[in-house]
Parts: structure tokens; C-alpha cells; sequence
């Protein structure tokens, strides 16, 4: 691992709309975590775009060819704690709420998403941060016209990810 999980981890998702800063939660979700900095930090997110934006729901990127089925080329495993925690957060995928997608358990690799507005959805996914500035980016994203398969209709491409460490 390449992360301390004791460190604040802040990245910073620069994108042809604006940019969009989230707090990781490197102690609750390492793996995650850890997959983003190190992804970001060799430049895997440049030039990806957000390939699902559904408004009212989320926003969705990570996924080198742009079909919703590509991926970083390996997975890891869910981290979505006890049980107990997981009955607590039924449904509480609020606004701002950064999560791993994924195709079932234990298929996390570089896609995520960003919730638009409260979404019910089950606790099936890794929660690893929420957005601490730009929502008003995830908004124009989220709002953007899109195809049948919920596609933007113009591309909204990831043109950087910045990772800044701190205590």
C-alpha cells in the first residue's frame, strides 16, 4: 500500500466543466483510497471521460474506453465494514458521497461516481469520500443532455487528477 491511513488525502478531479475536490477516507476505505492516489498519481484518469450522468443520481468516470466496462485490469475487494454498519447505511448515499462502482462484489477497480442528489441506494458499494468543493461542477455534469444510454451527448472528459497529502 502505498497510502499512510492515518494521512488526509484530498484529490482533486479536474475536468473540461471545472474541477471537483474530494476527502478521501484513507483510515475507513484504504484500498479505495489507495487505488485512487496511485492511479491518479501515474496519470490514469487524464483523458477518460464521465461515460453514465444521470441527473438526480450520480455521475459516473474511471473507465478507460468509455463503455462502462473497462477497468484498471485487476479488482479488489469490497470494504463496506460490519453488518451493523451496513443496515446504518442503507440508503444513505447522500449528495456529494464519492463510491467505487462495480459490477458485484468484489469487482472494485477504477470507476466511481459521485452522487447528484440522495440516492436509495443498497450497501453495495465502497463509500471512500465526498466532495468538499465544486458540487456546482457535479451539478452542470449531472444536468448535461445525454443519449438513451445516459452518455453525455458531449463529452465531459477527466483531464487531471491531483492527489494532495496531509497530516
Amino acid at each position: 500500500m502505498t497510502i499512510d491511513p492515518g494521512a488526509t488525502y484530498r484529490a482533486t478531479i479536474a475536468t473540461s466543466e471545472g474541477d471537483v475536490t474530494v476527502e478521501l477516507d484513507a483510515a475507513g476505505a484504504p484500498m479505495a483510497t489507495n487505488n485512487l492516489v496511485s492511479l491518479a498519481r501515474d496519470g490514469y484518469y487524464e483523458g477518460i471521460i464521465f461515460h453514465r450522468v444521470i441527473d438526480g443520481f450520480m455521475i459516473q468516470g474511471g473507465d478507460p474506453t468509455g463503455t462502462g466496462m473497462g477497468g484498471p485490469g485487476y479488482a479488489f475487494d469490497d470494504e463496506l465494514g460490519p453488518a451493523e454498519e451496513l443496515v446504518e447505511r442503507e440508503g444513505s448515499y447522500v449528495r456529494g458521497t464519492l463510491a467505487m462502482a462495480n459490477s458485484g462484489p468484489d469487482t472494485n477497480g477504477s470507476q466511481f461516481f459521485i452522487v447528484h442528489e440522495d440516492a436509495p441506494l443498497p450497501p453495495a458499494y465502497v463509500v471512500f469520500g465526498e466532495v468538499i468543493d465544486g458540487m456546482d461542477v457535479v451539478d452542470a455534469i449531472a444536468t448535461t443532455p445525454t443519449d438513451e444510454a445516459d452518455r453525455p451527448l458531449d463529452p465531459i472528459e477527466i483531464t487531471a487528477v491531483t492527489i494532495d497529502e496531509g497530516p
